[in-house]
């Protein structure tokens, strides 16, 4: 017994001797104590007490936010009528077809307290009728002021007996990557439903050369033309689209900014249709071969492949194969961005564009022009307003030249000729050129009148 325990206090001797040779000449210090003045920690810590809230989301206060935008926020019923099929008996016994009503819903934000109230055009597109019901329950039979499809943004109008709660809209360009937001819609017919996350990208195209703010707030059906706001209760954007396999929210949606949504507004109010202030320039097309194989898919801004004729571009001085890198102190990385700012501006706005110009920065200044080129319904040929150029060339002071055509027409050879008369109406310019072929039918007879670069006059009937 007195040797095992001999041995025991041996063993613990030896073992105490070991660790203490280990501590001593092998095991390397993994922290070490830095006096204040003398060092810094490789990592270090903002040194802040943390709140009473928190840290992270809880100190973000959604609530006035929510507050001011769900009462400003309102659900948008669109009634339409469609006709059902044909039936036998119908062609032998002359019974007319039923109408049909369908209900299509989402949202809208009340942006006066006289009534008018923004949303998506695709959420009242070819209504038969249309229904705001506000967050206290009542209801308004609403009018369509104006739409404008390219932008999706409508303009209504309910007739109200007091002031109604509204948003004030909010600068857009202003809005940071990573700032919360809230969206507020009416999904699935669940009215003043508030949802928050952050901005996650500005400036999407979406490939419609348009420019989306992005946010990963919840955004499902019927949440089409609801605010997104800052965390101030400003507008910044109306939600417009997600991006799902199912239809339903999977952490894209996308909303148009508010810069865009208010000048669109205010052009429909003044004018009755959207302004389009244009610089008259064609981009590259960055991701083609030929652009990669120049190296163009790594530039940082707007390549100009080509300058429009009589366009503020054009007199400015910009050439093609200058790159846009800056436009009114806006950086301009890509395309989108670049669309996205001219969006907010009219026809005879002035703006400075920087470009670089074989490495060199220069600055010209821009009086942006109406549009001049515009595809015609119907047919699909695209038509520009005549130049001082091409009334000499051909010889007349009215008309729209032909630029471009679907390939089914290719046989006609229509390209670069002049469009005159319509059916024997005169025509002026793109305006009058599309209210009279919006007039046309597909399945009718049509005959243009048409003058070439000889100035001969030549006559197609398309039946």
């Amino acid at each position: 017994m007195k040797r095992i325990a001999n041995l025991l206090l041996v063993s613990v001797f030896a073992g105490a001797i070991t660790l203490g040779a280990y501590k001593l000449f092998f095991e390397k210090d993994t922290y070490k104590w830095v006096a204040e003045n003398q060092e810094t920690p490789f990592i270090s810590t903002s040194g802040l007490t943390a709140s009473a809230k928190g840290a992270g989301i809880n100190e973000v206060d959604f609530t006035i936010a929510a507050e001011k935008t769900v009462n400003a926020v309102v659900h948008v019923k669109n009634v339409t009528l469609n006709k059902g099929s044909n039936s036998i008996a119908d062609f032998f016994y002359g019974f007319e077809r039923q109408q049909t009503p369908q209900v299509g819903t989402g949202s809208g934000v009340i942006i006066s307290p006289d009534g008018y109230i923004v949303t998506n055009n695709h959420v009242i597109a070819k209504a038969s009728q249309l229904e705001i019901t506000l967050n206290n329950n009542k209801t308004y039979d609403a009018t369509v002021i104006g739409a404008d499809a390219s932008s999706d943004i409508a303009l209504l109008k309910i007739d109200v007996e007091k002031a109604l709660p509204y948003l004030a809209f909010g600068d857009s360009d202003n809005a940071k990557i990573g700032e919360w937001v809230l969206a507020v819609g009416n999904p699935f017919s669940l009215t003043s439903t508030v949802t928050a996350g952050i901005v996650s990208a500005k400036a999407r195209s979406l490939g419609r050369n348009q420019s989306f703010i992005q946010t990963d707030a919840a955004v499902n059906p019927g949440n089409s033309g609801g605010a997104l706001v800052n965390t101030n209760g400003d507008l910044i954007g109306i939600n417009t689209a997600i991006t799902s396999q199912t239809g339903s929210y999977v952490g894209y949606s996308f909303a148009v900014p508010s810069n865009i949504a208010k000048k669109v507004v205010e052009d429909i109010m003044e004018f009755g249709n959207v302004q389009r202030g244009l610089l008259g320039i064609s981009a590259a097309n960055v991701n083609s071969r030929q652009a990669i194989e120049m190296g163009l898919n790594e530039i940082e801004g707007v390549y100009i492949s080509q300058i429009e004729e009589d366009s503020g571009a054009e007199a400015a001085g910009l050439q093609s194969g200058d790159i846009i890198k800056k436009v009114d102190n806006v950086l301009v990385r890509k395309f989108s961005e670049l669309t996205g700012y001219l969006s907010s501006k009219r026809p005879d706005d002035t703006i400075e564009v920087v470009v670089d110009r074989d490495g060199k920065r220069i600055t010209k200044k821009v009086t942006l022009k109406k549009q001049q080129t515009v595809q015609l319904p119907t047919v699909g040929f695209t038509v520009k307003n005549l130049s001082k150029k091409d009334k000499k060339t051909y010889g007349v002071s009215k008309g729209v030249k032909i630029t471009d055509v679907p390939e089914g027409y290719n046989r006609y050879d229509l390209k670069n000729k002049v469009i005159t008369e319509v059916d024997d109406k005169p025509i002026s310019n793109i305006e009058d050129a599309k209210e009279l072929f919006d007039e046309i039918s597909r399945y009718g007879r049509t005959s243009f009148t048409m003058i070439n670069e000889k100035g001969e006059k030549e006559r197609l009937i398309l039946q």
